[in-house]
């Protein structure tokens, strides 16, 4: 079967599942090559078998209004792999939530937690749920309902989910509670969980500090740093608050952050006071990122994304498919040189053709994203060793986690030596793993 074949034959199995194709297909124009010079990957199917998910679960999510009004949403689980580990991935409660965007962010998840290097198999799940506007009462009703279904399925050593969009320390403690009733046990069945009840410390920040790392150690390839760059975010959730952090850390001007209804430009900086409003704003009031506009006077672009600042680092933290190919040409005509995803998927592939002809470093999510993943991972070890490492410990192991990812995806990236793809890199290397993985195990 042909790369061309195997793709049409994707694409009638998995029919209006345009984000699950968009991700396969990356990984497939990285891996073929590679596929089909090894005869034992060909002999096991390993192709085949990797596209589809071991286990899809799709439950129906009963609950109670505060008004009590009966409500009803679909819950979801891919289980997609578990050949490295148990399965393990994020909850997103969201109304676009639908099978294709967990099929593509479970697969995608098989090989960002490969890269990490720690045992773990690659899941995604959540439910069309909206927790805005919600109350606490609510959403509690909502996860207790969901868990009351999902608790059957999960487990330390079968599959741990952990937050994602929609799913903060909020809904992970109505989660785990849940759990816990109905298992009658304490287990590392989650992850995102508070730190007096097993949490491991970082995490929230995890998975933005891991996407400045990982721009960190690709600027390094070139003798260059974050000092004096221009940043621009998009998004205002944890990546993007703590990928901010992050930057201004390490000397970088960030001047964006965005929502879903516009974002907010101030050339002058945002950090300090400015920053720790952010922080209460999006995490406290939950409010809209225009309030930060009027309250410091900059500018805000209705209905509109950041690509169009002019920057050298862009770090796209919001959603999938957010630069588009117009964005990433826009960002290279005004001087940038780096992306970073802390989102999963957020360009384009028309964006990602722009960024690879220009030659600058950009660094796919399953790559620089995979900070979260990795503190999830550590999370398990300190409750499996019933232990709690300080912050000092986890954010070691999370900055030599990102430098692996790095040069993993330099080792089996570099095209010359001025130039890493680092897309075929984190495809190939986080590929090359499961596969092997999948054929010493047998057709299972």
């Amino acid at each position: 079967m042909t790369k061309s074949e195997f793709m049409n034959h994707m694409a009638v199995q998995n029919p209006s599942q345009p984000e699950f194709i968009q991700a396969v297909r990356e990984v497939v124009d990285s891996v073929w090559e590679v596929y089909e010079a090894n005869p034992v990957f060909q002999a096991a199917n390993i192709m085949e078998r990797i596209v589809i998910p071991e286990r899809l679960l799709v439950f129906r999510v009963p609950w109670v209004n505060d008004a009590g009004e009966v409500k009803v949403n679909r819950g979801y689980r891919v289980e997609f792999n578990n050949a490295i580990g148990p399965f393990k991935g994020g909850l997103r409660f969201h109304p676009s939530v639908n099978l294709s965007i967990l099929k593509f962010l479970g697969f995608e998840q098989i090989f960002k937690n490969s890269l990490t290097t720690l045992p773990m198999g690659g899941a995604k799940g959540g439910a069309d749920f909206d927790p805005k506007g919600k109350t606490d009462n609510e959403i509690m009703h909502f996860c207790q309902s969901f868990m009351s279904e999902l608790f059957r399925h999960i487990g330390p050593r079968t599959d741990v989910p952990a937050g994602d969009i929609g799913v903060g320390g909020r809904e992970i403690g109505y989660l785990y509670g849940q759990f816990k009733r109905l298992k009658n046990e304490h287990t590392a069945a989650l992850t995102g969980k508070g730190v007096q009840w097993g949490g491991s410390l970082i995490r929230p920040e995890a998975t933005g500090y891991g996407t400045v790392y990982m721009a960190e150690d690709m600027l390094a390839t070139r003798n260059d740093s974050f000092e004096g760059k221009t940043v621009v975010i998009s998004g205002s959730g944890n990546v993007a608050q703590y990928a901010a952090q992050k930057v201004i850390e390490l000397g970088g001007t960030v001047v964006t952050f965005s929502d879903s209804a516009g974002y907010i430009y101030d050339p002058d900086g945002i950090k300090g006071e400015k920053w720790d409003y952010i922080m209460d704003l999006k995490n406290n009031r939950r409010g809209r990122i225009k309030e930060y506009a009027k309250e410091y006077g900059c500018k805000y672009y209705e209905g509109k994304r950041p690509w169009e600042v002019p920057c050298e680092i862009a770090l796209p933290c919001a959603t999938q498919n957010e630069i588009t190919g117009d964005d990433a040409k826009m960002l290279v005509k005004n001087g940038c040189y780096v992306v970073a995803e802390g989102a999963n998927m957020p360009s384009t592939p028309e964006a990602v053709e722009v960024f690879k002809k220009a030659k600058i470093l950009f660094a796919p999510g399953k790559a620089a994203n995979a900070g979260g993943v990795a503190t999830s991972g550590l999370e398990m070890t300190q409750n499996f060793m019933g232990m709690s490492w300080s912050r000092e410990e986890v954010n070691g192991h999370l900055r030599k986690i990102m430098t692996k990812i790095h040069d993993q995806c330099v080792e089996y990236g570099r095209i010359n030596d001025n130039y890493v793809d680092y897309v075929k890199g984190a495809n190939i290397a986080g590929f090359m793993k499961v596969a092997i993985a999948m054929v010493d195990l047998g057709v299972v």
